[in-house]
């Protein structure tokens, strides 16, 4: 199948010009038009993951970076794309929220266990983590709203990983 030698639309064998441009085609005039660039193959589609984070606003950016337990994830590929490489706030959203997640990680990775060694009561993690997740939650709802609310330590640690990153 051609494709038209201007813009890459399909276009019949007989057609002398494109229908979507207007460009003469060389093939069907049996012209040697030299300014005519054939292609042989249509403009590749757009990439489904560039129009993900072109599409998503900051507010919403932000808010994802807070999703319990997950957040971890979008706040990396919001730190490694260039969508909000300039936007401070929500590069401070994505280490505050991956901040959390390492809070989290401590908390069940190390204090579980340490408290399970010195027969410390287990409601002590378990209550760790439910005020690990209740931040997710709160910080999801100021997100929400537009505030820029800063967690006490955590705050200051995603303050100055966003300075030091200018």
């Amino acid at each position: 199948m051609p494709f038209c030698t201007q813009c890459g639309t399909v276009v019949q064998p007989a057609d002398i010009f494109c229908g979507s441009c207007g460009a003469r085609q060389a093939q069907a005039a049996g012209t040697s038009d030299s300014t005519a660039r054939p292609f042989t193959a249509p403009p590749p589609p757009p990439n489904p993951a560039n129009d993900f984070l072109k599409t998503m606003t900051a507010r919403n950016a932000s808010l994802m970076c807070y999703i319990p337990v997950a957040g971890w994830i979008v706040s990396i590929i919001i730190l490694a794309s260039d969508r909000f490489r300039a936007e401070r706030e929500v590069r401070f959203h994505a280490f505050q929220g991956l901040y959390l997640f390492v809070l989290w990680l401590f908390v069940d990775w190390v204090f579980g266990p340490f408290s399970d060694s010195i027969e410390a009561p287990h409601y002590i993690a378990k209550a760790l983590k439910a005020v690990v997740f209740g931040a997710w939650i709160f910080m999801m709802i100021k997100t929400n709203q537009g505030d820029n609310f800063r967690l006490p330590i955590l705050g200051e640690l995603a303050d100055r990983s966003v300075s030091e990153q200018k």
